[in-house]
């Protein structure tokens, strides 16, 4: 079924997965799939217009006091909703705070939007993660009982066969890089009813494995340069998305050569 007939407008709402991190745009801003996809929307609806507030960083608990009143009053034909996972990547995390604010974020949505997109996210292996696994299909879990009692569309990201790629992800192991942030959007496009113009879930090519030496020293670099910002952050309560703007904070117009 064509879920798109109708879609005139997009708000996306969100972290640091939906504000497009790591797809590098030349002067260093970041595109992502929810870009990419209001560009694809754009070119089938003259007068599309679209709002991306989702900013890096953000717990669901901001989420819902920054983000989902701002984008229910806008009224948009299509809303996605990506959040929880920051909250479930901390060292203390309360589930039933995290399951109730997202059961607070989707009541007031689904009710304001034409059609209403949550997603499963993707998850790389490796010993960071997979610490915070049974958490984070908790979240999953949580999130397909919320799409069914409100209509909601689905996307599992989280079951895809090649999101797991480390060839899809960035050095910082934690955001997807432009060939991640393409299939997602892909992704969405298809679970929204579109014609399917690629089988985005299709693994890569195999690679030959990387010398020892090699895999060491990606190890320490992205210890020093990610993984220990990023736990110092998560201990001392601080967000790389502090005092930062949503990208695109008004519903407004949209050509499809706005998304280079």
């Amino acid at each position: 079924m064509d879920h798109t007939a109708d879609l005139a407008s997009y708000v996306a709402l969100g972290d640091s997965f939906t504000e497009g991190m790591s797809d590098a745009l030349p002067d260093g801003d970041y595109r992502g799939w929810a870009d990419r996809l209001a560009g694809d929307l754009a070119s089938r609806a003259p007068g599309f217009r679209y709002a991306n507030l989702a900013v890096r960083g953000k717990l669901i608990g901001q989420i819902v006091d920054e983000q989902v009143d701002v984008a229910a009053a806008m009224g948009a034909d299509l809303v996605t909703l990506v959040g929880g996972l920051n909250d479930v990547l901390r060292p203390s995390c309360d589930m039933g705070r995290v399951r109730g604010l997202l059961e607070d974020a989707v009541g007031r949505l689904a009710p304001s939007c034409g059609r209403l997109v949550l997603m499963r996210s993707p998850g790389r292996q490796g010993p960071v993660l997979e610490r915070y696994r049974p958490r984070m299909e908790e979240l999953f879990d949580h999130i397909d009982k919320l799409a069914a009692e409100h209509g909601a569309l689905v996307v599992d990201l989280y079951g895809a066969r090649t999101l797991s790629d480390p060839r899809l992800w960035a050095d910082d192991r934690l955001h997807l890089n432009t060939e991640g942030h393409r299939r997602v959007a892909e992704a969405v496009w298809q679970r929204l009813g579109l014609p399917a113009r690629e089988a985005w879930d299709t693994p890569l090519p195999p690679s030959p494995p990387a010398a020892w030496a090699s895999r060491r020293r990606a190890d320490l670099r992205f210890t020093r340069q990610h993984l220990l910002p990023w736990i110092g952050r998560r201990l001392t309560g601080r967000s790389s998305g502090d005092g930062r703007a949503p990208k695109r904070p008004d519903l407004a117009p949209l050509a499809c050569e706005d998304t280079p």
